[in-house]
């Protein structure tokens, strides 16, 4: 029997450097970024923060540290800060949050809607009780797109009336911007429509947009001076770093590509709407689907050669560059096959 090639849907993580991307590392200009910064990188930092509308970005070899540094450089020990229920920095990254920043954490419900707190609610939970012993809220952490919800989007209005609730009440603002290119693609505007007023964003180069590793974290120039010293702190100088960074540029080159993905997954959200099963339709490049038993479904699936993952309780599946429409159509095939 054949053994069918497997059609990877568990993350847009998957991905691999083409051509083009191996041939970009192999020639990037090189230095050394710990003594006295690599161009490449530099070069890609300068580009990050014009994307994002910041002074100032940081490149770090994970959204998971670039997150940790953020709220590290916000937080003073056993400060609260709001996220809405099942944000990344809440479920995904170790408890690190509270190890290492020191952050207490509070969920927000989604009261506006899947990944999505209202102004009020944030009003509410920032309110001071004027208590010396509350605890201190001084953060508020957004997510776009929202991982947990199932990639949903936190469009530019609503996105300002958020941060206005939080800087009424003295807070700072993180944004996880992930998939931030997912969700200005999504929205059809520009990825720093997406982070007006906050103090710092988080973005990843290694997901959708396809490089092999890394993030960035950008902000002022006195909080990207702060985060280097952070980010050696955590072990995450790098010496000729330009070879990671070519890629990086190659990808942010790509962004327009993501409506791809997005169409591939609508397309796997209907096939599998079509055959009965219970799929939240998506917003950008991440399916969800309601099961029976999650484990028994991976596994069905896996024998299909269809992978998938867990998350909150349902099967999630990822479009990506790597998975083409054919891709979705063969995948839609196994699944009427093993039925």
């Amino acid at each position: 029997m054949t053994k069918l090639m497997p059609i990877d849907l568990r993350s847009d993580t998957v991905t691999r450097p083409d051509e083009r991307m191996t041939a970009a590392m192999a020639a990037a200009e090189l230095g050394d970024d710990v003594l006295d910064r690599d161009p490449t990188m530099r070069k890609l930092e300068t580009r990050i923060a014009e994307l994002l509308g910041t002074e100032e970005a940081l490149w770090v070899p994970s959204g998971t540290m670039g997150n940790l540094i953020a709220l590290s450089v916000h937080l003073q020990r056993g400060d609260r800060f709001l996220a809405p229920r099942k944000a990344h920095v809440l479920t995904h990254e170790l408890g690190s949050a509270a190890w290492l920043a020191s952050g207490m954490p509070e969920p927000l419900s989604w009261d506006a809607g899947p990944g999505r707190p209202t102004p009020w609610l944030i009003r509410s939970e920032a309110a001071d009780t004027g208590r010396y012993d509350a605890l201190r809220t001084n953060l508020l952490c957004l997510e776009n797109t929202h991982n947990g919800a199932g990639g949903t989007v936190i469009p530019p209005d609503e996105h300002a009336q958020l941060v206005a609730a939080a800087k009424d009440n003295g807070l700072r603002v993180h944004v996880d911007g992930a998939r931030i290119f997912n969700a200005a693609t999504a929205l059809g505007v520009p990825p720093a429509a997406l982070t007006v007023g906050a103090d710092t964003v988080q973005t990843c180069l290694s997901k959708g947009l396809g490089a092999p590793v890394g993030s960035a974290v950008a902000g002022s120039s006195d909080f990207v001076e702060q985060a280097r010293r952070m980010r050696k702190m955590l072990g995450g100088g790098v010496r000729q770093g330009g070879v990671l960074a070519a890629a990086g540029l190659v990808a942010l080159d790509r962004t327009e590509r993501l409506r791809g993905d997005h169409d591939n997954a609508k397309k796997l959200a209907d096939g599998l709407a079509e055959r009965g099963w219970n799929i939240t339709s998506p917003q950008t490049n991440i399916v969800l689907a309601s099961v029976p038993d999650v484990q028994h479904s991976l596994e069905w699936l896996r024998g299909l050669g269809v992978l998938a993952v867990p998350m909150g309780g349902r099967l999630r599946f990822v479009t990506h560059g790597d998975v083409s429409s054919a891709d979705i159509d063969e995948a839609l095939r196994r699944v009427d096959q093993g039925a």
